[in-house]
């Protein structure tokens, strides 16, 4: 076969000596030379084997000198493009595709015959339900797309594809429905997705979240929410939000996002009204007793005479050998320093780990003098209450709010308590959605039709089910 520039424009472009995983393989059909590249593990093996023995059977019309109307004859597969630019070439075969090239021809052709590494659609660990959908998204974006694409059969559904950074050269996809979603929000994310200069996505969705959220670094609180479970991210389309699915990642990214929308969880919506509602509502308690507890306890020890007497039996009587403040801080690092732990702990060894864990956290720890029984029993409740919410992200915001009460009542214990809680308050509302809009909408801007919604769970009638069907 005699050499011809296109082919070796690609062999110089993507170092075929050098890299043994990415392929060329030669034919001659009908005296023309044929190339086809692509990346070895990428490709469908005998989809492949199929292809180049129906280019060596059958008889072509080489005298065709517009590409495209070749590739619809020469070409049986579903999934087809033809490329001009040598550089988007490139960029497809070391995507995953394969192309071909044809002596005589500038163009050449793309043929999607991916087929990705991946692990079984099974529930997430961390966003667990008693009924409902099993499955969860997966590292492969079109597994993500059609999970969603299965729960939302609506041609205003739109997946909208874009290639971000310039060294991994990341896939991520928008979904949202046209007639639903805010259209603000949706303009901002284009434009920054558009904007968007970076080397490239190493963490995937926390690097694209970063680059896409202006947050402070002194603000925690999260302005978005991940998920693993595909009947969340489709339920929050419905509504009008918008998911980010980026390749190489199994949690997509929900926007705009509201401090509120931590509240729901898809437990509450595979169980009656009355149950999902009243788990609502023991969530949003546990996630100001997670705040206040110790902070509060705290404050009423450096002020005993503000205690009313049918309370008097919290407070401590031995305040140990060390400070109650830096018990407390103590604490606060030593769960998570046992948390890092656990995570690098074998399955096999958990449970072991789990009991040494609480006996130096428990009953060794006290009688040494380090902690009063009441610390250990205020951080362990903080402990075991921080895995009511799914959010990784809202749970250490809240931690670093309780941390900052503390601190404040540590200086001030007059009142460092309530100066901490309008410190805590600003921090909140001068928060911001990617929008601009408000952190704590529907409360600021109050909207009680949305209000009442963040503690009930509304039953769906049957006037709504038969509307919803026959759409």
């Amino acid at each position: 076969m005699k050499p011809f520039w296109l082919r070796e424009c690609l062999n110089a472009q993507l170092l075929v000596d050098d890299n043994f995983d990415i392929v060329r393989r030669d034919l001659i059909v009908q005296e023309t030379g044929f190339s086809f590249y692509f990346i070895d593990g990428f490709i469908k093996d005998e989809v492949m084997e199929k292809m180049m023995e129906f280019f060596l059977k059958n008889t072509f019309d080489f005298k065709i000198k517009d590409m495209r109307v070749l590739a619809n004859h020469l070409v049986p597969y579903v999934e087809v493009e033809v490329f001009e630019k040598v550089e988007e070439m490139t960029t497809a075969v070391l995507s995953g595709s394969a192309l071909l090239i044809i002596e005589g021809y500038d163009q050449g052709i793309v043929i999607d015959l991916r087929t990705y590494p991946t692990r079984g659609m099974s529930e997430p660990e961390d966003d667990k339900v008693l009924r409902g959908a099993r499955d969860g998204f997966v590292e492969t974006l079109v597994f993500n797309t059609a999970l969603i694409r299965r729960r939302i059969r609506e041609r205003t559904l739109r997946m909208e594809y874009h290639m971000v950074s310039k060294a991994s050269k990341s896939d991520v996809v928008l979904c949202y429905m046209s007639d639903r979603v805010n259209r603000r929000a949706l303009s901002i994310i284009q434009e920054r997705i558009r904007q968007m200069h970076v080397e490239s996505l190493t963490m995937s969705q926390e690097s694209l979240a970063e680059a896409l959220v202006n947050s402070r670094w002194y603000n925690p609180f999260p302005k978005v929410r991940y998920t693993e479970r595909p009947d969340t991210a489709a339920s929050n389309i419905l509504e009008g939000k918008i998911v980010l699915l980026i390749d190489n990642s199994p949690s997509v990214l929900i926007l705009p996002t509201h401090l509120f929308d931590f509240v729901q969880e898809a437990q509450d919506y595979y169980l009656p009204p009355i149950t999902g509602t009243y788990l609502r509502i023991v969530r949003i308690c546990v996630f100001f007793i997670m705040l206040f507890i110790t902070p509060l306890w705290y404050y009423m020890n450096c002020n005993p005479d503000l205690v009313p007497s049918w309370l008097a039996f919290i407070l401590i009587e031995d305040t140990m050998n060390v400070p109650i403040l830096l018990q407390f801080m103590i604490l606060e690092f030593g769960i998570d320093a046992l948390k890092l732990a656990s995570l690098n702990t074998p399955s096999s060894l958990n449970s072991s780990f789990s009991i040494i864990g609480a006996l130096i956290l428990g009953e060794f720890a006290v009688n040494a003098g380090w902690f009063a029984p009441e610390v250990i029993l205020y951080m362990a409740f903080v402990a075991l209450a921080n895995f009511t919410s799914p959010s990784y992200e809202l749970g250490y915001a809240i931690k670093f709010m309780r941390v900052l009460l503390l601190i404040c009542v540590g200086i001030f214990p007059r009142y460092g308590f309530w100066l901490g809680i309008a410190l805590v308050g600003v921090i909140i509302y001068r928060n911001k959605t990617i929008t601009k809009g408000s952190y704590l909408y529907p409360l600021i801007p109050f909207h009680w039709a949305d209000f009442k919604m963040i503690f009930l769970r509304r039953k769906l009638s049957g006037e709504e089910t038969h509307k919803v069907v026959g759409k």
